[in-house]
């Protein structure tokens, strides 16, 4: 099933052109959704209905990259949240166009979004390491409680990875129980559900 999203600032006008295109793209007006307001606000509430909607195998479509992520750190969260659900992406317009993960060209796009979220996923862990080894060195136990963002929920996934850490250590060290670790990752390091859905909203996770 195609899906479109769209998403206009509180300053355009109308979401003709962006609506126009995704319909000629094919998808059904009834399958697409779409926000007004700044891509800097946190709450979108068309994008979460949107993400809601999406199946394995659906592709969403939009009309230009700028369109779907506030922010470049947002943008690959979106994206890697996409791939782990076998989800296609298609970019109309842009220079984002060159997206369609339908095709092999559009694939090693998405391929180079998917190694720059292992790039950052990789950088967070060792921060995260070394952070906590520092507070070792120090003596320290605990902290402040965690407000999770997608980046912090993303490194947090990447440290759970290693079978070396210690789920109980690691939530008492962060000052987090360890029920609040499974809520966004499994003993493996995938993601939950809850997690997904906060990395796309892009909202700070509870």
């Amino acid at each position: 099933m195609k899906v479109g999203y769209m998403r206009v600032s509180t300053h355009e006008q109308t979401t003709d052109l962006q609506r126009d295109a995704l319909i000629k793209a094919g998808v059904d007006k009834d399958y697409i959704y779409e926000d007004t307001g700044s891509g800097s606000r946190k709450d979108h509430p068309g994008w979460t209905l949107c993400n809601q909607v999406l199946r394995k195998g659906d592709t969403l479509i939009v009309w230009r990259l700028d369109r779907l992520g506030r922010s470049l750190q947002n943008l690959i969260a979106i994206v890697d949240d996409l791939m782990q659900r076998d989800i296609n992406l298609r970019i109309l317009e842009g220079m984002g166009a060159n997206i369609d993960t339908t095709t092999a060209e559009g694939r090693l796009f998405f391929g180079f979004f998917a190694a720059l979220a292992e790039y950052e996923r990789t950088l967070i862990a060792e921060r995260t390491r070394a952070g906590l080894a520092a507070a070792r060195a120090r003596g320290r136990m605990g902290g402040r409680p965690w407000s999770l963002t997608p980046t912090q929920i993303l490194g947090l996934a990447q440290a759970m990875k290693d079978q070396t850490t210690k789920p109980g250590e690691l939530a008492h060290e962060l000052g987090i129980s360890v029920p609040t670790i499974y809520r966004y990752v499994t003993k493996k390091g995938d993601l939950t559900d809850a997690a997904r859905r906060a990395l796309a909203a892009g909202k700070k996770g509870r």
